[in-house]
């Protein structure tokens, strides 16, 4: 009996270490998307950790306990058992639900054309930002309409501020991929997706394409360029007239990979 209490005790110290411990995975959260998902993440660590622990820990106490049984007898019905793990279950299950359901119905995660930036600027002063991005045989295209302002293979964004990526294709299938900035979304020719986020620190990431799209699939890479709010007005002041010329011709570059 003392050596049951022991191993419960043990378990139960297991568990709460678990839980108290970050995920080793776990990253700094770059925008708002990044954060929702990572919470959701440690969420779903926090019970998974301590029930993997708990069903080895009954799996290698059984093996041990009979180990030497050479005629095992049928399991006996235990309905208390039983209802106790279908009550558990139930509830680990609604949890998750729930908590998936509240980062998934999030505009930062899962944005829709219909989607109200209003309600996503939440009364701050700067207006969300609008974000053409085009695909095409093997390169980026970003416009920013409020601008006019095109440019290649580099999404120039401002920290604390939410934007609006409307996201779409010129040939084929693509997709836009930023995975420290938790982004992802296809581009699909003659249809728009969205993305909506808000950068919370300056900095660069990388832009892939997560679709194999053909023989420069790998070549098509580009950069996210999160400035200061200042830092992102220069440039688009910059950009507006003496960049169209250039980045016009570093788009035309790239576009000569396709076959």
């Amino acid at each position: 009996m003392k050596g049951k209490r022991v191993a419960l005790l043990t378990l139960f110290a297991a568990a709460l270490a678990a839980v108290a411990i970050e995920p080793a995975a776990a990253q700094s959260a770059d925008t708002t998307t990044e954060r929702l998902i990572w919470n959701l993440n440690n969420q779903l660590m926090y019970i998974a950790v301590p029930i993997t622990i708990l069903v080895e820990a009954i799996l290698f106490y059984t093996v041990w306990k009979f180990r030497n049984n050479e005629s095992p007898l049928p399991t006996k019905e235990n309905r208390r058992l039983e209802i106790t793990w279908t009550v558990a279950t139930a509830i680990i299950l609604l949890f998750v639900g729930v908590a998936s359901y509240q980062v998934l119905a999030d505009p930062f995660v899962t944005a829709t054309p219909d989607t109200d930036l209003d309600t996503v600027t939440d009364g701050e002063e700067e207006e969300a930002l609008e974000v053409q991005v085009t695909a095409q045989k093997y390169n980026w295209q970003f416009y920013y309409p409020e601008s006019d302002v095109t440019n290649a293979n580099t999404l120039v964004l401002p920290s604390d501020r939410p934007v609006r990526l409307n996201i779409t294709s010129t040939d084929w299938l693509h997709a836009f991929h930023v995975p420290s900035m938790g982004l992802k979304q296809d581009a699909f020719p003659g249809q728009s997706n969205y993305l909506i986020t808000e950068a919370t620190d300056t900095g660069e990431h990388q832009l892939y394409c997560a679709e194999y799209c053909g023989v420069g699939h790998s070549q098509m890479l580009g950069t996210v360029e999160v400035r200061s709010q200042e830092d992102f007005d220069s440039w688009l002041a910059e950009n507006g007239a003496a960049g169209d010329s250039g980045n016009a011709t570093a788009g035309n570059a790239t576009s000569a990979l396709a076959p």
